[in-house]
């Protein structure tokens, strides 16, 4: 097979591509960083132009290293891009022309909270799981549409659709429009799993027209287009190179780390966590989160359940607390992290008693909150900032664990593979291996659900059979094993972490609404 393809991720923090060879080599990379917008407490949204900015510096920069490093390069030589994308929650807003009209309201956002309220008073919930195989939260993407509904009457009149990141940015590339069939499950509400199509009964009882939902799905591995003739001459590509669907990037993550299968299960530690597993029969009880998977999305669904912030609470913790620990790694040349570590893996596990809940943004599976908030438990004069550190990176391990617990443990194997920013640190892996008490994999190469793109782009133009999936592109390297003393601090120290939510939780809502009488009223 002579050629190559190109996987986009676009996250919620950067935007990453990879061109690859057939066998799964990177050939160039490419990375383009930002932030979401937080205008007020709980609000996270994000202009989709900083996407679509991102997804084509990624797409020029990989094309200009490919031609200065791969011999006999040439742009024809790219037989396909796959783009994966952050959960757009809401999705984008876009007028007839396609053009956005309001920032999209990503996963994290939590505003819809009163919306929330309004369908568990006039939607039965039974039937709601029944058809979607999810539940009501303010994390899910119709409650963020009920909330645009309400609340900006003019943007609503002139929505003609709401479309997933990746989808969007795909129509700006290609003119074609199209919804991946794991980005429209995820939206909740609005999908019917059992059907892999829109649920015109729900969106008759929500009140959102159907019209707002593109009606053409596709599987993640379909191509919707090909690149138009002015967008190829901008970024150097060929006309009319196969621009493929892809989805939700914690499923593209997990798929290319195994989860192709039954049984093997994935733990995606980015800016949230996300823990998921592959299985064809949906509990809709569950309370985790469930849509059709990237990889044999028509039979198999990829159900997930995780925390709103991971490495947005270690990030948070650094920006606002370790200033010294910046400067000092700036004077020396060090990453700050690599500091912070070093130091943290001084502590002793259990951080003398000390516990971090990492609901910064509310929480996601398995309490489902959107008015909890974070918390360090057990502060006293003896400690430190390490300490401190030490507890927001086994507050997310804790949180792994309580997701998996609830869970469907039984058939899932022994072993749990990670992914994204936690895995490139040793400590957190190893605090993870001992909370959760099983050993953990991560990938050799450092890639994710960018590689996991390129991959559903290699099967979708036909390099790769279904049986041959993930075979050659990424190895798998044993990083950590349970150790049995710590592991025994740590299931002490569990069940008191999972008793702190319902001992906090009038306080916590106490507090939120507080908070809330200081947001404005929309515009």
């Amino acid at each position: 097979m002579n050629g190559y393809v190109i996987g986009l991720d676009i996250g919620t923090q950067s935007t990453k591509a990879l061109l690859c060879g057939a066998s799964g080599r990177i050939m160039a990379q490419h990375r383009v960083e930002y932030q979401p917008d937080t205008p007020h407490p709980s609000w996270a949204q994000q202009d989709a132009r900083v996407w679509l900015r991102a997804v084509r510096a990624c797409l020029r920069a990989c094309v200009e290293q490919a031609a200065a490093c791969v011999p006999d390069f040439e742009p024809t030589l790219i037989r396909g891009i796959c783009i994966s994308s952050l959960y757009g929650g809401a999705g984008i807003p876009v007028d007839a022309q396609m053009q956005p009209l309001h920032p999209c309201l990503i996963w994290m956002d939590r505003r819809a909270e009163p919306q929330v309220q309004w369908v568990r008073q006039h939607v039965d919930q039974v039937r709601l799981r029944q058809i979607t195989g999810n539940h009501v939260d303010s994390y899910y993407g119709f409650t963020k549409i009920l909330w645009i509904r309400d609340n900006l009457p003019e943007i609503w009149s002139r929505i003609r659709h709401f479309l997933p990141p990746n989808a969007w940015v795909i129509h700006e590339l290609t003119g074609a429009l199209a919804v991946d069939h794991s980005s429209a499950g995820n939206i909740g509400g609005v999908y019917d799993l059992a059907a892999r199509g829109w649920s015109a009964e729900m969106m008759e009882r929500l009140g959102i027209p159907a019209t707002m939902m593109p009606q053409r799905l596709v599987q993640s591995t379909d191509v919707v287009g090909g690149l138009r003739a002015d967008v190829a001459a901008e970024l150097g590509l060929a006309p009319g190179t196969a621009v493929l669907a892809g989805g939700v990037d914690a499923a593209v993550a997990s798929f290319v780390a195994g989860a192709s299968r039954p049984g093997r299960h994935v733990a995606m530690l980015g800016t949230s966590m996300c823990w998921g597993y592959v299985t064809p029969q949906v509990d809709v009880n569950s309370g985790l989160v469930s849509m059709p998977h990237v990889f044999n999305g028509a039979r198999d669904a990829y159900v997930f359940g995780g925390a709103i912030t991971a490495g947005a609470a270690e990030n948070w913790f650094r920006d606002q607390f370790c200033a010294e620990e910046a400067h000092q790694a700036r004077a020396g040349g060090r990453d700050v992290h690599a500091l912070l570590e070093e130091a943290a893996a001084g502590v002793a596990a259990g951080c003398n008693g000390l516990v971090f809940l990492p609901y910064l943004m509310g929480e996601r599976s398995p309490i489902w909150d959107g008015k909890a908030s974070g918390g360090l438990i057990g502060l006293n004069l003896f400690h430190t900032r390490a300490h401190c550190y030490r507890a927001v990176l086994e507050g997310v391990a804790y949180a792994l664990r309580h997701n998996i617990e609830l869970g469907q443990t039984e058939g899932l194997d022994s072993e749990l593979v990670v992914v994204g920013g936690a895995a490139q640190s040793d400590l957190w892996v190893q605090i993870i291996a001992d909370v959760t008490g099983r050993r953990v994999f991560t990938i050799e190469q450092n890639v994710e659900a960018a590689m996991g793109a390129a991959l559903l782009a290699a099967i979708g133009i036909g390099w790769i059979g279904a049986e041959d999936a993930r075979k050659g592109w990424i190895t798998l390297t044993l990083r950590s094993e349970p150790r049995q003393a710590q592991q025994q601090v740590y299931d002490r120290l569990f069940g008191v972490y999972v008793g702190l939510y319902p001992a906090l939780k009038s306080s916590m809502h106490t507090l939120r609404q507080a908070c809330a009488t200081d947001v404005p009223s929309p515009p």
